[in-house]
């Protein structure tokens, strides 16, 4: 066996999200002439200031004197404080403006984590204006990160939606799958969303006998990662199967066994493309390439 594959994006620790610190507006207002901000504009990137090569994010005294009302409590590290921003809210936006895959994979990892946080937290926050109860407006409350209705007393909290993903293998080979639309030769482990009522396990072998036609016999957990596009939590598994034949259902183009020999070479070769190493579907890939002692490196 090979040494297990390097991590994946938005695995580093990220900030203390200081929950204590949310609860009081006026510690939230002192400290924001100090923090850094994070601003998030409407197709998801953040703005920033490029200085010489190096990130540069505004500070709150640079932006406004007095903290928004629509600002953002992220949390703190090394004594910094950290606050998300909507770009609509700003008349002067800094210059540079990145997608967070492409800040994942060029980002250090505590700001990459940050901008994941502070898309996810906003995406919810433009979504949840109104009360699902009673149907009247929410208020932000805690440093933005619950939405109170005045009218009806509910409290509503940002939601991240459970996805599972999987490499499944039958000991030798591994299962990948393509969709029609994606491009030629792209192939990916498979994933899927969580139903009501069902555990993860439960999920894992639902989805890959929907997909692939295949009976999962176990499935064991493996790793997680946040995945902000929009608002989900990806959770890696290792599936295990009986060798048996594929049968694609509605969604995937085609699926296929893989030998890790044979995958190593599709890859090196250029004739197939697996995901990109910010990725935790890249990790499970190069994971079980490893335990089969192959490299994709």
């Amino acid at each position: 066996m090979l040494p297990a594959p390097k991590q994946f994006a938005f695995q580093h620790p990220g900030l203390d999200r200081g929950e204590h610190i949310r609860e009081n507006n006026d510690t939230l207002d002192e400290l924001w002439p100090d923090a850094r901000i994070i601003i998030i504009d409407l197709q998801g990137n953040a703005r920033f200031h490029d200085d010489s090569q190096e990130l540069f994010f505004p500070s709150g005294n640079d932006l406004f004197v007095l903290r928004p009302a629509t600002s953002s409590y992220l949390g703190h590290a090394d004594e910094q404080h950290w606050f998300a921003l909507r770009a609509e809210t700003i008349d002067e936006l800094p210059t540079h403006a990145i997608d967070l895959r492409s800040a994942a994979a060029t980002w250090p990892h505590r700001q990459a984590s940050i901008f994941a946080q502070a898309r996810a937290l906003l995406y919810w926050q433009e979504r949840n204006h109104f009360c699902g109860s009673c149907g009247n407006a929410l208020i932000l409350v805690r440093g933005g990160f619950m939405a109170k209705c005045e009218t009806c007393g509910s409290e509503h909290y940002p939601r991240t939606d459970a996805a599972v993903i999987m490499a499944v293998t039958d000991g030798e080979k591994i299962l990948l799958g393509r969709q029609a639309s994606w491009p030629e030769n792209r192939w990916s482990v498979l994933a899927g969303f969580l139903e009501p009522g069902e555990s993860l396990e439960q999920t894992v072998i639902r989805e890959v006998f929907e997909e692939a036609g295949v009976l999962v016999d176990r499935a064991e957990y493996g790793a997680s990662q946040p995945w902000p596009f929009p608002a989900s939590l990806m959770l890696g598994f290792h599936a295990y199967a009986k060798p048996q034949e594929t049968k694609v259902g509605d969604e995937l183009e085609q699926a296929r066994w893989f030998g890790a020999e044979e995958l190593r070479d599709l890859v090196s070769r250029g004739e197939m493309g697996i995901s990109p190493r910010m990725s935790i579907s890249r990790w499970l890939i190069e994971d079980w390439c490893a335990r089969m002692g192959v490299s994709l490196a």
